[in-house]
């Protein structure tokens, strides 16, 4: 993939500084960090969102009264110029230039670039604490993506083997739920999933998630078209990457089956699927995977 002569964003919070994050409470300090691993590892096998775990889990403790304690910071601050965070600087360029560009052309919305803010382990945000566990994800509260790199990593382990354009589809991904913030897609969703039942609920998230899957697709077909980006091998690398996160994937290989009821963000085919619609029209209206 071809990034080095893009633009740095200047919309990157790098917090890996903070030493590891906060506690969450008064004077009880809140979860400790082990409890937090096994929520996550939790959520991670069976598919529950580790923030909904965690924060029922402060409740029952007593602890989650939302006040944040910022552990102090370390001596020697995060340098900003090393290569992951140019490269995730960059890619977060790329997506505003086209987006700038292709919302309004397509939809008629102008596009304001989110925050995208790097941590380490732990920090806050405007929908609760933020665990590497998690994952990288969007909060709409405050308008920011969050993203511990250590996700690259795992990636690269467990993930399809990543490389520069799977990273910018896991990037992408995240500024597509955005994308879907400000078509007011995502508040529409909340509404809806207020009248259903768990089930539906999760099924109509799934749809969320595979839609941002094909918003990710429309950039990248775009920053291709004017810049140039991909080289050969970029999208087979990340379609990988796509079959590798489906959920039935995660779910078998973590317990020997899968349950599509529990399903997040949708299975391997599908994701697959809607990527590749993505790349290959370059148009939201493709992307509407609620009628599908």
């Amino acid at each position: 993939m071809e990034w080095e002569q893009s633009r740095e964003s200047a919309n990157v919070e790098d917090r890996r500084g903070e030493g590891g994050g906060f506690s969450i409470g008064g004077g009880g300090g809140g979860l400790g960090i082990g409890a937090i691993v096994i929520l996550g590892l939790i959520g991670y096998f069976t598919g529950i969102d580790p923030r909904l775990l965690i924060g029922g889990a402060e409740i029952l403790t007593g602890s989650g009264n939302g006040v944040a304690h910022h552990a102090p910071a370390p001596t020697q601050s995060v340098a900003q110029n090393d290569p992951m965070r140019r490269f995730v600087a960059k890619i977060l360029g790329q997506t505003e230039d086209v987006w700038t560009k292709i919302l309004p052309e397509q939809k008629g919305v102008r596009y304001i670039p989110p925050k995208l803010v790097l941590y380490s382990g732990a920090t806050r945000s405007g929908c609760g604490q933020a665990q590497a566990a998690m994952g990288p994800f969007y909060c709409p509260n405050d308008k920011k993506v969050y993203l511990d790199m250590s996700f690259f990593n795992d990636m690269r382990a467990k993930y399809g083997g990543g490389g520069d354009f799977a990273y910018a589809y896991v990037i992408a991904h995240e500024i597509g739920h955005h994308v879907q913030d400000q078509l007011g897609i995502l508040a529409k969703v909340d509404e809806a999933k207020a009248q259903m039942n768990r089930t539906q609920a999760n099924a109509l998230s799934v749809r969320v998630e595979l839609m941002a899957d094909c918003l990710a697709g429309v950039w990248a077909y775009n920053a291709n078209k004017d810049y140039r980006i991909l080289d050969p091998g970029d999208v087979e690398k990340a379609l990988a990457t796509a079959q590798a996160i489906g959920d039935d994937r995660l779910q078998t290989a973590a317990r020997g089956y899968a349950v599509p009821d529990s399903f997040t963000h949708g299975s391997a085919a599908a994701r697959q699927k809607w990527l590749q619609t993505g790349l290959n029209s370059g148009q939201v209206d493709s992307c509407n995977t609620f009628r599908q």
